[in-house]
């Protein structure tokens, strides 16, 4: 594509997917996806990238509570019990979430979306069934994800508080991040995408992502950025940016079933750039964690950067 990312058409977006699409690459029964990128000397090399011994959380806490971004809250009860001896007792508690939407900090698997081929790697959505997944599934990912993370902060290099909706972040603006930033992005790292959700709600008054109309975000152009650079992981505050071909299959979301490239959804990054800035350096060590899950098509998450 030689015209300007930015000008991509929708067309062009899914040739490109179909043209630079990773399936066969990992073998044919493969689920793993771009994971495969980890190699044991890829994460011996993230674990040197540990000096400091500062550690964040990437993650948002549950979200219990009712917001246009969050029709669909998750629910926390707890409830106590008394013990053999005086005064002695015991908590329990119940854990329920619709992690998937604008909210909960998780990641997607390889079965979440596909597109007009199939899933990941040329499989059927018949694959998919209501007891949980055959093809797919986050459980492929139960070792947990460990590899060199690298942040591209989009507020730091703009000037401006927050990714704005005239204004998506493109892919050849994360190739200018990085250069700017002086982080190379190899093959196998974890890629954090900070745009500034925080900044953006408080300027808002309302949560990113509500109601579900015009967003800010990333331009489907991001697609060729995480491909051409082997990326194994995309991490995200803000995601697909809409207006645009959100419910179609031009879109960065699109990584999942072309790249087989997993998708942290929701991550909170602000904590993260602020780290970054007080280390003086865009890359750490990343730990994921997902739940093992046998057919899930994903997890909720605390990713955890440490430098």
């Amino acid at each position: 594509m030689n015209r300007q990312q930015s000008q991509w058409t929708e067309a062009e977006t899914i040739a490109y997917l179909r043209q630079r699409r990773n399936w066969g690459r990992w073998g044919g029964d493969d689920q793993r996806g771009t994971i495969n990128l980890i190699t044991p000397e890829k994460r011996l090399a993230a674990a040197r990238l540990v000096r400091s011994g500062r550690a964040v959380s990437l993650s948002r806490p549950w979200p219990k509570a009712p917001a246009a971004n969050n029709p669909n809250p998750a629910q926390h009860w707890l409830r106590t019990a008394p013990r053999t001896g005086a005064g002695a007792g015991v908590a329990t508690d119940y854990y329920a979430i619709a992690y998937h939407g604008q909210s909960a900090t998780h990641i997607d698997a390889l079965c979440h979306v596909w597109g007009d081929d199939g899933l990941w790697n040329g499989r059927r959505p018949e694959e998919i069934r209501s007891e949980g997944t055959l093809w797919g599934g986050v459980e492929n990912w139960s070792d947990g994800i460990i590899t060199r993370g690298v942040l591209l902060d989009v507020p730091r290099f703009r000037g401006e508080p927050f990714v704005t909706l005239e204004k998506p972040v493109t892919g050849s603006e994360l190739d200018a991040i990085a250069a700017a930033q002086g982080v190379s992005v190899e093959p196998g790292d974890a890629v954090a995408v900070y745009s500034g959700r925080e900044a953006y709600d408080a300027a808002h008054k309302a949560p990113w992502g509500s109601p579900l109309g015009p967003r800010p975000g990333l331009h489907a152009s991001c697609l060729a950025f995480l491909r051409e650079h082997d990326a194994s992981v995309l991490l995200w505050d803000m995601m697909d940016a809409s207006p645009g071909p959100r419910e179609s299959l031009a879109n960065v979301h699109s990584a999942i079933w072309a790249f087989g490239l997993p998708l942290v959804d929701n991550a909170l990054l602000e904590p993260l750039a602020a780290a970054c800035a007080a280390e003086q350096r865009y890359e750490f060590m990343l730990v994921l964690a997902p739940l093992v899950v046998v057919g899930g098509t994903g997890s909720p998450l605390n990713p955890i950067a440490l430098f």
